[in-house]
């Protein structure tokens, strides 16, 4: 599901204008980003949550030439999945 997917479906189900509809995913998507931005933590029950995880620099290796490069540290979000969401989709793949 695309952005524009999830606008149009908010839209169609609360019976808002495409406008409205994506004001209100902006907005969600903005305060998730500062929370993470800011080093907090989201937690959606039911659906799981967000957090940033640290990564410490390391070696890689560049996969055209084959040379050893030093990786920089880095940050970058981490999604982890809540137990009513893993069943679900669980539940979903034993019925197909």
């Amino acid at each position: 599901m695309t952005k524009g997917q999830l606008i149009e479906q908010i839209a169609r189900r609360q019976q808002l204008s495409l406008k409205n509809a994506e004001a209100a995913v902006n907005t969600v998507f903005r305060a998730m980003s500062e929370a993470l931005i800011e080093g907090g933590r989201v937690e959606i029950r039911g659906f799981g949550s967000f957090e940033v995880r640290e990564y410490g620099p390391y070696k890689g290796r560049n996969p055209k030439s084959g040379e050893t490069v030093m990786v920089p540290s880095k940050k970058t979000p981490f999604f982890k999945p809540g137990k009513a969401l893993r069943q679900r989709i669980d539940q979903d793949d034993t019925e197909s």
